[in-house]
């Protein structure tokens, strides 16, 4: 397996920098004339740059022996790659007859451009909806999370565990930045995992899924124009 720097360089050349709308009409003008599908392109390109700023930044801390702020990122990473578990999830029942076709597009929406602080006229998905979804298809995400959010939260982990040691028979509590030497060793297989399924999803699992939707829609096309109008 790739090393993670090396992983770092090959995705960094590998970015997307451009969608023409023109070529994925030329490609499949039936399919592409649906916003759906450029909608999921557009977020497969945008999940791709944002996991890989993440995971260079979380190993960048990492070397830094920055434990917190490594698996801080880190969680933001699983949450990243989630998403896109979720997306070709949903690519899927939509081909599968799972899923209504204008609810997908109306995920795709809420995906893209979802908020929490009304900035987009879109509400945000709850991200434990997502991970619960891709618990389904990898099973440990959900602990995998669970366990990154104890350290980024204020709990015992994040708190107590984190920066304290008590003498209970003295009564004495001695305060360190203990972070690194608790989790540093937990770092590096947490971001290959990452890396791992996240390259899986991308490269394998999503051209496949996406090709099949294009199909789909031309296949369906006028079911679709017509539920679209309400007929």
């Amino acid at each position: 397996m790739p090393t993670i720097p090396e992983t770092l360089t090959t995705w960094q050349s590998s970015l997307c920098p451009r969608i023409e709308v023109g070529s994925l009409l030329a490609r499949n003008p039936v399919a592409h004339k649906w916003k759906a599908t450029f909608r999921s392109l557009e977020l497969r390109e945008t999940l791709f740059w944002r996991i890989h700023d993440l995971l260079t930044q979380t190993y960048e801390l990492h070397l830094n022996n920055h434990a917190l702020g490594a698996r801080i990122l880190l969680r933001s990473a699983v949450e990243t790659l989630g998403i896109l578990i979720y997306l070709n999830q949903s690519i899927e029942a939509v081909v599968t007859g799972n899923q209504n076709f204008h609810d997908f597009s109306d995920l795709t929406s809420r995906l893209l451009l979802g908020s929490r602080d009304k900035s987009t006229n879109y509400q945000a998905i709850s991200i434990l909806s997502v991970l619960e979804k891709c618990e389904k298809t990898y099973t440990g995400i959900m602990g995998l999370y669970a366990t990154l959010s104890e350290s980024a939260h204020p709990n015992f982990y994040g708190l107590c565990f984190g920066y304290s040691k008590t003498d209970h028979e003295n009564y004495v509590s001695e305060y360190s930045n203990y972070m690194t030497s608790l989790y540093a060793d937990k770092l590096v297989p947490g971001v290959e995992l990452c890396m791992l399924v996240f390259d899986h999803e991308y490269n394998t699992v999503w051209p496949k899924q996406f090709e099949q939707l294009e199909v789909w829609i031309a296949n369906n096309d006028e079911m679709l124009e017509a539920t679209k109008n309400g007929v």
